[in-house]
């Protein structure tokens, strides 16, 4: 069993950070084999992409919207995620997932094979 599990999230006011963490856990799961992606839905919304990093760090993804804020990392060795958030704003708050897949490519259009319970980010005064 693969279980992915994010922290980090909270209230923060706008032009404020926070960093995410996911972990993953499971005997069978080799997470240096995977790419990485976070996703974030706010209520009444679809679930939007938010970064993507492949199995080895070397290549990331971003949406528009936080690039240049967002910055996304791992450690294989700690099989860890991180998303860095800097410059929050208002419309940066939704429940942020992390998911598992093992090629970029999924992740970029919302295919993943694992999935995290969420962590919520609030942006507000």
């Amino acid at each position: 069993q693969v279980t992915l599990v994010e922290s980090g999230g909270g209230l923060v006011r706008p032009g404020g950070s926070l960093r995410l963490s996911c972990e993953a856990s499971g005997r069978t799961f080799t997470f240096s084999q995977y790419a990485m992606g976070w996703y974030r839905q706010a209520p009444g919304k679809l679930r939007e992409r938010v970064g993507v990093i492949s199995w080895s760090g070397g290549e990331t993804w971003y949406v528009d919207s936080v690039k240049g804020r967002f910055i996304i990392s791992r450690d294989n060795a700690q099989r860890t995620v991180y998303l860095q958030m800097d410059s929050l704003k208002p419309e940066d708050t939704a429940t942020y997932y992390c998911a598992a897949a093992p090629d970029m490519s999924r992740l970029r259009v919302g295919i993943a094979d694992y999935w995290g319970q969420g962590t919520q980010v609030t942006v507000s005064s």
